[in-house]
């Protein structure tokens, strides 16, 4: 995954770095994260954390039976954590220097 991380998973990844989350409750988090400009449908998320469990970066951290359905939880596994955090410190890296030149700085190696 040394390509640039697109907004969905970035998103997704930082809505498990605060701890486990099911489903439901990653759709919720990342539409609040994202101040709504990102709303999942089930569908999509679920193919998103297969793709992000084959790639390692993401585990189940539990499965129960609620009202007769698989409910499952996802957290962050430790390559997860560390991928997260090199997307979010280039993101970082990045609006600095667009600020900077908006703000008329002169931007360094």
């Amino acid at each position: 995954m040394s390509s640039e991380m697109r907004e969905p998973t970035f998103v997704i990844l930082s809505s498990l770095a605060s701890g486990s989350r099911h489903g439901y409750g990653i759709i919720t988090d990342v539409a609040a994260l994202s101040s709504g400009a990102l709303r999942l449908q089930a569908g999509t998320l679920y193919a998103a954390l297969d793709r992000l469990r084959v790639d390692g970066l993401v585990e189940v951290s539990s499965e129960d039976i609620v009202q007769g359905r698989l409910r499952r939880s996802f957290s962050l596994t430790s390559l997860g954590r560390t991928r997260l955090a090199e997307a979010a410190h280039r993101r970082q890296q990045g609006a600095e220097i667009a600020l900077r030149r908006l703000n008329g700085g002169v931007v360094g190696a």
